[in-house]
């Protein structure tokens, strides 16, 4: 029963625990720019982004969508595709959690300032990409 169970909802499974790491790897080099290198918020956010984006791009080429192909035109397509779509939620992802923090939500979690506002921010973020990855990235994946 689970074993159908996953195979039915495979993909939405493997991008939720793959998204999850994107969002692991995000938060935690924004946690060291923040916490260690005394790095600014929004600075801080478009490197652990970009970190993220690398990341997330393999995870999903290789794992979430099955992308078999490796032909240059179609990860010419992909990665400018993913790029772009990253790029376009990646805008919410640097600037949202700083506007949010400006109108209340400023409440730090674990002694990280802007950590409440980055985690809404980042569920958002989640629903978005795979929105974008499904719809227009990936669609032709085998």
């Amino acid at each position: 029963m689970i074993k159908k169970l996953f195979l039915k909802y495979r993909e939405i499974i493997m991008y939720l625990i793959f998204g999850v790491s994107t969002t692991l790897v995000n938060w935690i080099v924004y946690t060291l720019l923040v916490s260690i290198a005394n790095t600014d918020v929004t600075p801080a956010n478009g490197i652990a982004w970009f970190a993220a984006v690398i990341f997330a791009y393999i995870t999903n080429k290789l794992y979430v969508f099955e992308s078999k192909s490796w032909k240059v035109t179609v990860l010419a397509h992909e990665i400018i595709s993913f790029f772009g779509a990253r790029i376009a939620s990646g805008v919410f992802e640097i600037f949202l959690p700083e506007l949010l923090m400006k109108i209340g939500l400023d409440q730090a979690i674990f002694g990280i300032e802007g950590f409440a506002a980055k985690l809404v921010v980042s569920v958002l973020v989640i629903v978005l990409n795979y929105i974008f990855s499904k719809l227009f990235v990936f669609k032709n994946k085998k």
